[in-house]
C-alpha cells in the first residue's frame, strides 16, 4: 500500500512486528522468580541508547524509583514516549543537567513539560526548547494505537487522526488510502520500546499483576515492550493470584523484573492507597526556575540517596505517607 504523504519527524524505534517477533521468541516464557532490587532491574534491562516508555497516567501511578535509578546510574541517550508523561519526564530531563552527560536525546511527543493544572515544568521547559533533544510530535491517542499495533503485532495500525493538522506534519506518520473504502487515514506506525516500567497495586514474584483503577494503555504497553520493569506495592503469594485469575491484567510472560517498591508512585498520586504530595511537587517546581538551586535539591534528593526508601525518608517518611493514606481514604468516601 502506497502512501500518499507522511509527516517530516523521524521515526525513532523500528516498526517491524516481524523483527519484534523474533526478539519475543527468544524471552523465555518458565514460569520462574522475577523478584529483584529496582537497581539491579536497572543495570541489567535499560541500556545507553535504549526507547523507554513509562507507565501510568500523568501523576497517578508512576514507577517513579526506576526513574530515579536511571539517573543515578547515569543511563545516557535514552529516546522516550511522553504519552501521558508529568513527573517522570521532570524528573528525567533533570539527568540533562547535572553536567553527568545527556538522559534524554529523543521524545516522541504528546503530553510532556505539564503537571497538568500544577503548572509547567520550568526545567522541562529549557531542556526542550535548547534543542539538544529531537522531537517527533503525535496524540495521547495516536500514541496509545501505536503501542495497540504493537501489541497486536502489526507494523502500524490507521486511525483518522492527525488528518489535516500540523501534529501530522510533524509526525512520523503516513497518509494512505483506505483499500476497501478509498477513505485517506493516518498511518500510525507500531511502538516497540526496549524496555518499559510500569508501577501496579499487587505482583507476584513471577510477575503476574494487578492494578486497580485505570490503566490507560499500560496493558499494551506491557505487551509491547521488548523488556519490563515492574514495580509494585505490594508482594502477594502466587497462590492469591491463582485464587482470583481473572484479576490479573499484565500476565508473568510480559514481566523481566519484579520490584517490591511501597509508596512507589510517590509524589504522585497511587489509586485507593495514597495522594500525591502536592507541596512535594510545588517544591519541585520552585526549585526548577533556578538551576542553582535545582543542582541542589537533585543532588539531596536522587544523587545523594541511597535508594527510594531513603528519598521518601528525606520527603518526610512515615508520618508524610500516612497523611497522604488518610487523604486518598477521605477523597473515595467522598469526605474531601
Amino acid at each position: 500500500m502506497d502512501s500518499l504523504s507522511q509527516g517530516e519527524a523521524p521515526l525513532f524505534t523500528d516498526p517491524s512486528a516481524d523483527r519484534a517477533r523474533a526478539f519475543f521468541a527468544t524471552k523465555p516464557r518458565a514460569l520462574h522468580d522475577k523478584l529483584t532490587t529496582v537497581a539491579a532491574a536497572v543495570t541489567r534491562l535499560v541500556q545507553d541508547g535504549d526507547y523507554l516508555a513509562i507507565g501510568g497516567f500523568g501523576a497517578d501511578r508512576i514507577p517513579t524509583a526506576v526513574v530515579h535509578e536511571i539517573l543515578r546510574q547515569g543511563k545516557q541517550n535514552l529516546s522516550f514516549a511522553g504519552h501521558t508523561a508529568t513527573h517522570d519526564f521532570q524528573i528525567l530531563c533533570a539527568g540533562n543537567l547535572m553536567g553527568r552527560g545527556k538522559t534524554l536525546a529523543r521524545v516522541d511527543i504528546a503530553y510532556v513539560i505539564g503537571l497538568e493544572a500544577r503548572g509547567l515544568s520550568p526545567h522541562a521547559r529549557r531542556v526542550m526548547e535548547s534543542g539538544e533533544v529531537e522531537c517527533a510530535e503525535w496524540t495521547n491517542h495516536t500514541l496509545a494505537v501505536r503501542l495497540k499495533a504493537a501489541a497486536m503485532g502489526l507494523p502500524f495500525l490507521p486511525a483518522r487522526s492527525l488528518l489535516g493538522t500540523d501534529t501530522f506534519r510533524h509526525s512520523a506518520a503516513r497518509i494512505i488510502t483506505c483499500p476497501f473504502t478509498g477513505v485517506r487515514l493516518a498511518a500510525l506506525p507500531a511502538l516497540f520500546p526496549d524496555v518499559a516500567a510500569i508501577h501496579v497495586h499487587e505482583a507476584d514474584r513471577y510477575g503476574n499483576c494487578r492494578i486497580r483503577g485505570t490503566t490507560v494503555a499500560d496493558l499494551d504497553l506491557a505487551r509491547a515492550a521488548k523488556k519490563l520493569i515492574i514495580t509494585c506495592e505490594r508482594l502477594i503469594p502466587n497462590e492469591e493470584i491463582r485464587r482470583d485469575p481473572t484479576a490479573t491484567v499484565i500476565p508473568f510472560f510480559c514481566v523481566d523484573a519484579v520490584c517490591e517498591v511501597p509508596f512507589g508512585s510517590y509524589p504522585g498520586n497511587m489509586p485507593y492507597e495514597y495522594f500525591s504530595d502536592e507541596e512535594h511537587l510545588r517544591r519541585w517546581l520552585e526549585v526548577e526556575k533556578e538551576p542553582e538551586a535545582f543542582r541542589e535539591f537533585l543532588a539531596t534528593h536522587i544523587y545523594g540517596v541511597r535508594d527510594f526508601a531513603d528519598y521518601l525518608h528525606r520527603c518526610g517518611g512515615l508520618p508524610r505517607l500516612q497523611q497522604l493514606r488518610q487523604q486518598e481514604l477521605l477523597l473515595h468516601r467522598g469526605e474531601r
